[in-house]
Formats: structure tokens, C-alpha cells, sequence
């Protein structure tokens, strides 16, 4: 590598939720960040143009791999680019997944992609399975819209996890590939929460009134289709809300704990740093 005393890692989703986050943390402790996204990274970086792979690859050691959004078939592409990564001598790959994602439904890509890192020999991998971010509530995925958060749950419960645990997760990951090779962690919150118990929260630190609305599921996925959300990307979101729906929506577990030696974020502690959003 170029720089022989600082290892690289490609942080994919690098302007996102989670790899704005990792970046920062891991420049402070001694592994240089290259952010990559289509826009606003380090370097320029598109699943769907692969001329912008190789040279995001350039001195790497070690990935933060983040797949194609809202979308369900990308293995192949995903493959691809792995094979590249490891001409290009990565030898760590840290792959955001989701949570249960041994349970996805058929024509899903999310474990078939865990399935392809476990078998390269030539690179260790680390697993993040995270439960529903917190950050949802705080920006256009679950918005709080005239005093109202609208998603289907039939009263199920969710631990829900911050973005910034599981940046710190994989940083520790990046970090130390050797101790986390060939885990799995299952992140979640400390606490399993209902969405009347998020809104009720949210009001507390806000001020305001927050009400829970729980819609149809079918209607709600509707809502999102007619909105622009691609209508393959149905099945994953009657997945994810179905589990709750079910009651078998995430349960604490305690793997950030475990890693990072500090508890999981709580979403009182969430709700109190992000109040902004809802009062302004």
C-alpha cells in the first residue's frame, strides 16, 4: 500500500447513515477512511458503473460493504466486485446485512451475499445484522407528519438500534479483523420497543404531541409504491414489518456491548440528541 503505516479501508455508503459515521471513527483511531458513494465521497462510486470500481479498490485492505439500495437481486454484482476486491488485495470485509437475515424470503440477496463472503478463503468477513435504525424516525423513512407516525406493527415490539452503534460495531471490526473473523453480530437496542412507545417518547423530549397510526400493512406498502419506491422492493418491507407484525420483531441482544465495551444506545438517549427534528 502507499501508505505503510496507516491501512485503507473502503468505506461504501460512505455519505449513508452508518459509513459517514465509520469514517470518522475510524480516522481518529488510526485507519485511514476512503468514503465512496455516487456523490459528496472521497472517491466517486456506483454499483451500476463498474468503471468506478477498480480504481476505489486502489491500496485497500479492507471494505465496509454496503449493497445496493432498495433493491432485491444484486448477488452477481455484488460477486463481482468482490472478485476485484480481492485481486486488489482486500483481505477484511465488514458487510452491513440485516437483521434475521437467514430468514429472508426467496429472491433475496441479503444471505446469499453473507454466503459468498464465507466462502472465500482468501479474505476474513465480519457480519452486522441490525435490527430497525432509530434514524428512521428522525428522517423520511418513519416520519413523525402532523403529529403522527404511520407504519404497521399490530403491537409488536422492535429493538430498535442507532446508526452510531453500529458504525462503532464496525469500526471495531476494521479495526481488529483478526478478533472479529468469522462473526456474526445481531445489533440491537437495549430495549424492545412498540412504535405508540417511540411516538409517546418522542413527544416527551420534543414537547409536542406525537400519536402512533397503525395502518393496513398492504395499504401502507401501497402508500410507499405510489411514492417511488420500486415495486420489487414490496417483498422486503412486507418482510421486515411482517416479523413485527408476527411478534418476532428484534429482541435485545447484547453484541454492541460486547464489541465496543459500552452499552446500546437507548432510543431515550436517541430521541434527546435528535429532539431538533421534531421541534423545528
Amino acid at each position: 500500500m502507499n501508505n505503510e503505516t496507516r491501512p485503507t479501508a473502503l468505506v461504501l455508503g460512505g455519505t449513508g447513515r452508518t459509513g459517514s459515521l465509520l469514517a470518522e471513527g475510524l480516522a481518529q483511531r488510526g485507519v485511514a477512511p476512503r468514503t465512496a458513494a455516487r456523490t459528496g465521497a472521497d472517491v466517486r462510486f456506483d454499483w451500476d458503473d463498474p468503471a468506478t470500481h477498480s480504481g476505489a479498490l486502489a491500496d485497500v485492505d479492507r471494505l465496509y460493504l454496503v449493497t445496493p439500495t432498495m433493491r432485491v437481486s444484486y448477488a452477481d454484482q455484488v460477486g463481482a466486485f468482490l472478485d476485484l476486491a480481492e485481486a486488489a488485495g482486500v483481505r477484511h470485509v465488514t458487510y452491513l446485512s440485516v437483521h434475521n437475515a437467514d430468514q429472508a424470503p426467496a429472491g433475496i440477496d441479503i444471505a446469499a451475499v453473507e454466503a459468498d463472503l464465507a466462502s472465500r478463503p482468501g479474505i476474513t468477513h465480519t457480519v452486522l445484522r441490525p435490527a430497525w435504525v432509530m434514524q428512521n424516525f428522525a428522517d423520511d423513512h418513519l416520519p413523525v407528519i402532523d403529529g403522527v407516525i404511520t407504519a404497521p406493527s399490530a403491537g409488536g415490539r422492535e429493538a430498535f438500534v442507532d446508526a452510531s452503534d453500529i458504525a462503532a460495531v464496525a469500526a471495531q471490526t476494521l479495526l481488529d479483523p483478526e478478533t472479529h473473523a468469522g462473526a456474526t453480530y445481531s445489533l440491537t437496542g437495549p430495549q424492545a420497543l412498540t412504535f405508540r412507545e417511540v411516538a409517546g417518547t418522542i413527544a416527551a423530549v420534543s414537547g409536542h404531541p406525537v400519536a402512533y397510526h397503525d395502518i393496513d400493512q398492504e395499504a401502507w406498502i401501497s402508500g410507499a409504491l405510489a411514492a417511488g419506491v420500486p415495486a420489487d422492493f414490496a417483498v422486503i418491507m412486507r418482510w421486515l414489518t411482517g416479523a413485527i407484525i408476527a411478534g418476532s420483531g428484534a429482541t435485545p441482544t447484547g453484541d454492541i456491548e460486547k464489541v465496543t465495551g459500552r452499552p446500546a444506545t437507548t432510543f431515550r438517549e436517541f430521541a434527546e440528541r435528535n429532539a431538533r427534528v421534531w421541534t423545528s
